[in-house]
């Protein structure tokens, strides 16, 4: 079950605290070798200062906002040839370089993560640890210079919240976009000043995940958007000029319902695109997280029938155009994740995407981060694809990643034929609706 059971108190033994096979929970988290470590550089592996302002033109406001706002409302936001070029850079061409290149490693996109502490305590969220130190400035730049050399040019800043040293962010966004890396920028936006975005859009980051999950914040649920309000509308308003994209990332929990349909109707107001995830507790356990008792966040089997009329409603707005990441199937699956009813769909995990931990070790996707399985480092990966399968005839049936399914569906040829054909006609312009 995705939702986390309560505790026993009647003297029966507690369920795990974990979602994961107990047998495939062991091996992956009480391996008998330590997790590898990262070998020293030559220590010069510094990142060069990022030129600011790059475009000083771009600094001021998009005097054409209400005409670029009425065309995205409408699905017919305009996007510039070199904007075209930089998504196919990082999108297409190395998924037709992993189709055609030997060998079964060919990343697409990888998760860096420059964090593991975080600003905010969202009670839901086991993804941070306030006591790990953050990725170096060497491990960045050569975690970016390994990287280029796979197929790879796809660039997801993780968490944590990546923004707690917007500095090296800066830094890592201008060299890693030199590089011809789509970058990718997922933040709770609590730090996400107008210098901070005038600065990384500058540098080249191409899409801001903005993660909301309430408007007003509440106990349990920091991710708010009054608190950012102003950030938001600055964000939006230099959109049109950077060339970047906005969509807000929102967790469905047990105490959000109507927080979650007000900020479908904000998205839909401001042109951008909404991206649904259903709460999910840890796949694997994490003994930093402290919030597994008395959470209030989590969903329960009493709490189904509300979801499902909340998922409902997502469906109807999704087919009358509301532009969302998910496609309607997508979110029809997730009544059935949350009755434990999950089918294989080819997750990529560890061939197509990886993540980079703080230290630079290695790991197929987020639940398995705190994993000790030895996956390799940086410049030296370790990934098999026969673990790595039999790994996952387990775990795919106990996860409902949106990045790495919407990764594992549109790697078909048959699919991206027939999208790329059809975006094509419209000269790549207006791109709306899911893929999936």
């Amino acid at each position: 079950m995705p939702a986390l059971q309560e505790q026993q108190h009647d003297g029966r033994e507690a369920p795990p605290t974990f979602r994961l096979d107990v047998q495939l929970h062991d091996l992956l988290t009480k391996s008998p070798a330590p997790r590898p470590v990262l070998l020293p550089g030559n220590g010069n592996d510094k990142f060069p200062e990022p030129v600011f302002p790059q475009h000083p033109k771009l600094l001021a406001q998009d005097d054409n906002y209400e005409e670029n706002l009425a065309l995205a409302r409408a699905g017919k936001r305009r996007w510039t040839a070199p904007l075209v070029l930089r998504a196919m850079n990082g999108w297409l061409f190395p998924y037709i370089k992993s189709r055609v290149l030997p060998g079964p490693f060919h990343p697409i996109i990888a998760y860096l993560f420059t964090e593991w502490k975080c600003n905010l305590d969202c009670h839901y969220c086991w993804a941070f640890d306030n006591s790990v130190k953050g990725m170096s400035e060497e491990t960045a730049k050569r975690s970016i210079d390994w990287l280029h050399s796979t197929t790879c040019r796809v660039l997801a800043f993780m968490g944590g919240e990546p923004l707690l040293r917007p500095q090296l962010v800066h830094k890592i966004s201008y060299y890693a976009a030199k590089k011809g890396f789509w970058i990718y920028m997922p933040t709770n936006a609590r730090l996400l000043r107008p210098d901070v975005i005038d600065r990384l859009a500058d540098a080249g980051v191409a899409i801001f995940n903005f993660a909301v999950d309430v408007v007003d914040e509440k106990p349990g649920l920091a991710k708010a958007l009054t608190p950012v309000r102003k950030y938001f509308d600055y964000l939006l308003r230099k959109q049109y000029k950077y060339g970047y994209a906005v969509f807000f990332n929102i967790n469905i929990c047990r105490n959000n319902h109507e927080d979650v349909k007000q900020l479908t109707e904000i998205a839909r107001d401001h042109g951008i695109a909404t991206d649904y995830h259903i709460n999910e507790s840890p796949m694997i356990e994490q003994n930093h997280f402290k919030h597994y008792d008395a959470n209030d966040t989590f969903i329960h089997p009493e709490d189904w029938p509300k979801v499902d009329e909340l998922v409902d409603w997502l469906i109807e707005k999704n087919k009358s155009g509301y532009k969302m990441v998910n496609s309607v199937k997508r979110l029809q699956d997730m009544k059935e994740f949350l009755r434990g009813k999950v089918e294989p769909w080819n997750c990529r995990a560890g061939q197509n995407s990886i993540i980079i931990r703080v230290d630079g070790t290695l790991a197929p996707c987020f639940p398995m981060y705190s994993a000790t399985h030895d996956w390799g480092v940086i410049e030296n990966h370790r990934f098999d694809v026969s673990q790595l399968d039999e790994m996952k005839k387990s775990c795919q049936t106990h996860c409902f990643s949106t990045l790495n399914h919407n990764l594992g569906f549109c790697y078909n040829d048959t699919r991206v034929i027939n999208w790329v054909l059809s975006q094509a006609a419209h000269g790549f312009q207006g791109v709306t609706g899911s893929f999936t």
